[in-house]
């Protein structure tokens, strides 16, 4: 257990470790690249920092904490698929995938440990929520699933998804932070616009994104096109109903001109009707959508629903593409080792 009384050294800022440095009596080249080892170099320990004395690491490790993922575990589907549980440095576990194809390499992440939100189909929404993740514990998801990627596939990552373990925008901060070090030129220098974050749907922080001119895509869950069903599978809708979102996505959209996608994972019997198409296109006309992305459902333990058959799936895309909606399937990925969509839960 890293000693609480230890300050992380990745949170603190540039002129903050200047500061430090010129402290102890030490040129303030050291603090760049102290700064250079965190977030270019991707250091996961003080011991990588080769190019500073023993000593001098020995007393930043005696002065500061530098509380890193670690690799737990990991697995490989039958797809390619890689997801891996990464444990903190206070013992939690979270989970991330490694999602490759022949044209991009993406990593899907977690951003809280747990979820508080109880969305019926989601394997995350029947975990307590913990805590959320720091800005730097996310940054370490992207890094070491990068390092996957070159190490499988030898391909960098080109792209990013927040769909893994909790709901991205109740850890507002953390997150616009990860993916300030993310794309920052002295961080990973990935381009906002190859990074989405998913939610389930909180109105106030999609305006919020809107008034911080956030430059990555918006994906929102939605799953059902009207009210009531949407209650019966997310209870944020009870709060954040689907006007209250479609005038947040509009409001967002008008700010920052991002792309917005939708969600919608078919259950059958559930959402899967011509009139359940005809709701969810009204919703499309509604908000300045570029897709709508159609999910497989992947089964969970504890929920009641399957997924369509095949002609079902086939009749209610064809019926979205006749009324000239950009809608795709989304086929599942790493179904065999519970790491497809809405299947994290840390299980074995």
């Amino acid at each position: 257990m890293i000693s609480e009384e230890l300050q992380n050294i990745r949170h603190l800022t540039q002129p903050q470790l200047d500061d430090y440095f010129n402290s102890i009596g030490e040129k303030k080249f050291r603090a760049k690249q102290v700064y250079e080892w965190i977030w270019q170099k991707r250091a996961q320990s003080f011991d990588d920092m080769t190019n500073l004395s023993k000593e001098l690491r020995s007393k930043l490790a005696g002065e500061f904490s530098f509380p890193a993922l670690k690799v737990d575990a990991t697995q490989t589907s039958e797809d390619g698929t890689i997801k891996t549980r990464f444990k903190t440095f206070d013992g939690h576990m979270i989970e991330g995938v490694l999602i490759p194809t022949d044209e991009r390499k993406t990593a899907c992440v977690s951003s809280q440990i747990g979820c508080s939100l109880s969305c019926k189909f989601c394997a995350t929404g029947y975990m307590d929520r913990k805590r959320n993740l720091t800005y730097d514990e996310i940054y370490d998801e992207v890094v070491l699933i990068n390092k996957q990627s070159e190490s499988i596939y030898e391909k960098k990552l080109s792209n990013i998804v927040f769909m893994g373990m909790g709901e991205p925008l109740l850890n507002y901060g953390n997150v616009l932070k990860a993916i300030e070090r993310i794309s920052a030129e002295d961080g990973l220098f990935m381009s906002p616009r190859r990074i989405t974050v998913s939610t389930a749907g909180v109105a106030k922080m999609i305006r919020k994104l809107g008034d911080d001119q956030v430059r990555f895509k918006l994906a929102l869950s939605l799953h059902a096109g009207n009210d009531k069903k949407r209650n019966e599978i997310m209870p944020i809708n009870e709060t954040n109903n689907i006007k209250a979102l479609s005038d947040a996505l509009n409001y967002f959209y008008k700010q920052t001109g991002n792309e917005i996608t939708f969600e919608y994972i078919l259950l059958k019997n559930f959402n899967d009707s011509q009139k359940d198409a005809d709701e969810l296109i009204k919703i499309y006309r509604q908000v300045p959508a570029d897709l709508i992305n159609i999910i497989e459902y992947n089964p969970i333990d504890a929920f009641k629903f399957t997924k369509p058959d095949e002609e079902a799936t086939e009749t209610f895309m064809q019926y979205l593409e006749k009324n000239r909606v950009n809608a795709r399937l989304r086929r599942s990925r790493g179904k065999d080792i519970d790491a497809a969509c809405g299947q994290l839960a840390n299980k074995e």
